[in-house]
């Protein structure tokens, strides 16, 4: 018997089993609920045509045509779907920050089934599954509720707690060792596949779309919330990361969290900035300089620009710092209520621990 859930119900369920996505590949492709497999009962060419009939002809007539698509791919979906629970086929999964989260049971007949609204098509691939033997849940309002229900997410309030410090201070890393030391945090710059500034994509795998990229940050929300203690740390961020941008209420939330500055000398951070982006291809970095002419100013551009040609690598990222590190300033002082907010972390150099140790310490001031 196919039963209809409603979206905090699925969600539940999806801890367990797993989420099959039956809208179009280019539908999946653009977002989706993170951790769902694609099965896309029509490709986007034959979901056009049966949205063209169903338009200009009728609903009868395009359910026809859908049947002549959906009839030769019948047993071939039943089989995928056998495949995917027998091997545990987690690695198909797109990158989402849940791939590694569930482990499904070997053995389990229980299946998740999703289209746009929750109409014909996750009905039409729910009754096959559930005639071969499945037993199957489809979400009620289909991918438009789970939408709704993200939205509803980023109006809630937060227990932020914010890692700030200019450029090379090790943010990242610090969040990564607070979070390996039990600590709760979102990495913001994670799930964008972005670092934040002009040279943040270097590297990096393709930015999600903004949609995907509100799912993600939205499930990493729930997630986090449900352990104790409450606490979220995540870094100090502007508002855009590349192309994908931070929701609004969730920026204004930071701005007013406190942040925990980790004051690191310019040389030491520089020197943390030589490694990580030094050996990158000359022509990308070349490419991100020019991106920021404008605010860098001409004079400062080319001198960059001249130390990088000349493989001057450490003179041309010492400009480029200190320009980070004017407008890291003028955006720490927007916030309000700073002088309350800012509990400065003086570190002697780029290291993990040691930045640990001083934001602990001034927790505890703090509290």
């Amino acid at each position: 018997m196919i039963e209809k859930r409603s979206i905090q119900a699925f969600l539940e369920l999806a801890v367990h089993y797993p989420i099959l996505d039956v809208r179009s590949p280019s539908e999946f492709s653009h977002a989706h609920i993170p951790g769902a497999f694609s099965l896309p009962l029509f490709s986007d060419e034959e979901r056009k045509v049966v949205g063209t009939s169903y338009k200009q002809q009728s609903r009868e007539n395009a359910i026809k045509i859908g049947l002549d698509f959906f009839g030769p791919k019948m047993r071939k979906m039943v089989e995928h779907v056998e495949e995917l629970i027998s091997s545990h086929r987690i690695s198909e999964r797109t990158n989402d920050t849940e791939q590694n989260d569930h482990q499904y049971p070997a053995n389990s007949r229980i299946i998740l089934v999703h289209c746009w609204r929750g109409g014909m098509r996750s009905a039409a691939i729910a009754w096959l599954l559930d005639l071969y033997g499945f037993k199957v849940y489809t979400l009620a309002g289909g991918y438009k509720a789970y939408r709704n229900f993200v939205l509803e997410q980023f109006e809630k309030p937060y227990p932020f707690r914010v890692i700030g410090g200019y450029t090379g201070s090790g943010k990242t890393e610090v969040l990564k060792g607070l979070q390996q030391q039990g600590a709760h945090g979102i990495d913001l710059e994670g799930l964008a596949n972005h670092k934040g500034s002009a040279f943040g994509n270097l590297g990096q795998p393709p930015q999600p779309s903004q949609e995907m990229f509100e799912n993600m940050l939205a499930m990493e929300l729930i997630k986090k919330m449900a352990k104790q203690p409450p606490i979220i740390w995540i870094e100090d961020e502007s508002q855009r990361i590349g192309n994908v941008n931070i929701p609004p209420s969730i920026f204004r939330q930071k701005q007013t969290s406190e942040v925990y500055f980790l004051d690191i000398p310019f040389q030491e951070r520089l020197n943390f900035i030589v490694i990580h982006y030094g050996k990158l291809p000359k022509e990308q970095l070349l490419n991100a300089i020019v991106r920021i002419k404008k605010r860098l100013g001409g004079l400062e551009t080319k001198t960059a620009v001249n130390f990088l040609i000349e493989d001057d690598v450490k003179s041309c990222f010492a400009i480029l710092l200190a320009y980070y590190d004017k407008w890291y300033l003028k955006g720490l002082y927007n916030k309000e209520g700073i002088e309350k907010l800012v509990h400065a972390c003086p570190v002697d150099k780029v290291d993990v621990l040691l930045s640990i140790e001083r934001i602990q310490e001034q927790q505890k001031v703090a509290d």
